[in-house]
């Protein structure tokens, strides 16, 4: 089931190089780009409309979340639109500057057999230049992952930060009728079923290489926490302890996972190793500790303590000890997660009987609201660029996935419709 994920993509050819200042932009809402995305042609006589529809449709919806293009109308299009176009020379710029666009993207592909070859092209419109190309080979059905990669090198040549677009997102859905663990493309496409526990399967983390995921489920009756290879299905449980064994989280290195343990009665923070061994105590107070996420850096651990009264996050040194609190405000704060930049934590607050999203600045300044409307919104992710923030609502009635960009704008659901879906995590590149 799992065998589509080995990676089966070639990248034999990078063209251009980083782009000018001429196009800079850094992040949404500062300043957007006109981009004309035409349709990909094909290269020889094997015509095959849904595939262009469906590379077009890829990088559409990734250009839109990233919130930095606004896409020329392809109703407007002139000739050049229907032209190769994989060489500077051959591009009609004038044409493309006249509808005003300034960055284009143009590409073709050929098929030989089931062997999928896309040829992907992004120009600097106003200085008439390729910025960045590549040619992508892999089967047909790899054709979603090549349109994600290439977006991802778009944002890369244009920012300076590659994109997330070419990544997975975790998470729990009962469309069984059991709470299982499933996987999905940024954009909720091809979702595919991990478990089949049918138990409460709950707090899915990913191992910093991507290759492995944890957690938490009742499978044995106790919520205990295992480890799943994601390419070979393999699975263990490496923590049974008695009482809770939830809220698993890699440590940067990969080597070690944060845990909360009530063996003992009290919930409190723990530090593992990757085979179930307890490392050591992080955390012994009278009052209940849960959901510790590391620092980009592994140096500190923020977490959610009830220790000063109603439960508010807490950053202290990995080491154990120096703590201080971060959040003030709010009867209820709940499921940090520390930006891959380590500049902003995100976490979510109940506030007149609803939780919303907020981040703030580990040192406790610059909090800031992140979502608004009806309904719930719970469990945050940052994706490993820092530029989105996944997170799990019931603002439409059943509970579902969506995404949101980190300054709380252009928010939208991903996960496929039928059943609840909750407990997001996002991977590092696929």
């Amino acid at each position: 089931m799992l065998r589509k994920f080995i990676p089966a993509l070639l990248f034999v050819l990078l063209l251009g190089g980083p782009a000018l200042a001429q196009i800079e932009i850094r992040a949404p809402g500062q300043q957007t780009i006109p981009l004309a995305l035409t349709e990909f042609l094909p290269l020889d006589q094997g015509a095959r409309p849904e595939i262009a529809r469906e590379i077009n449709e890829v990088l559409a919806w990734d250009m839109d979340l990233s919130g930095l293009f606004n896409l020329v109308d392809p109703a407007a299009f002139l000739g050049d639109a229907k032209r190769l176009g994989l060489i500077s020379i051959d591009v009609d710029f004038g044409e493309w500057r006249m509808l005003g666009a300034q960055s284009l993207i143009k590409g073709a592909y050929s098929l030989r057999g089931d062997e999928l070859v896309l040829e992907a092209r992004l120009y600097d419109v106003v200085n008439r230049r390729l910025l960045t190309g590549r040619r992508y080979v892999g089967k047909v059905d790899d054709l979603r992952r090549m349109a994600h990669a290439f977006a991802d090198l778009v944002l890369q040549s244009l920012t300076g930060e590659a994109g997330p677009f070419n990544t997975r997102i975790a998470y729990i859905s009962n469309k069984t009728g059991f709470k299982e663990l499933y996987l999905m493309e940024v954009d909720g496409h091809d979702p595919i079923r991990l478990t089949d526990h049918r138990a409460i399967v709950l707090n899915p983390d990913f191992s910093p290489q991507g290759k492995e995921l944890i957690f938490t489920s009742y499978r044995g009756r106790n919520p205990d926490l295992y480890r799943k290879e994601i390419y070979s299905g393999s699975e263990a449980r490496i923590s049974n302890r008695p009482g809770l064994n939830v809220s698993g989280r890699y440590h940067p290195s990969g080597q070690e996972i944060s845990l909360t343990l009530s063996k003992d009665g009290n919930s409190e923070l723990y530090l593992i190793g990757t085979d179930g061994s307890i490392r050591r105590r992080l955390t012994d107070q009278w009052a209940i500790d849960v959901d510790a996420v590391w620092s980009p850096k592994g140096d500190q651990v923020a977490f959610v303590s009830d220790r000063q009264g109603n439960p508010h996050i807490f950053i202290m040194d990995a080491a154990g000890g120096s703590v201080r609190r971060l959040t003030s405000a709010g009867k209820y704060n709940s499921t940090p997660d520390w930006s891959p930049k380590g500049d902003r934590i995100v976490f979510s607050r109940m506030e007149g009987g609803r939780f919303d999203l907020y981040t703030i600045r580990p040192d406790g300044s610059d909090e800031r609201r992140v979502t608004f409307g009806p309904g719930n919104k719970e469990h945050p992710r940052w994706s490993p660029d820092g530029r989105f923030i996944a997170y799990s609502s019931d603002e439409a009635g059943k509970k579902a996935i969506y995404i949101v960009r980190a300054d709380g704008s252009g928010p939208r659901r991903i996960s496929p419709a039928g059943g609840d879906c909750q407990h997001p995590a996002w991977s590092s590149q696929w």
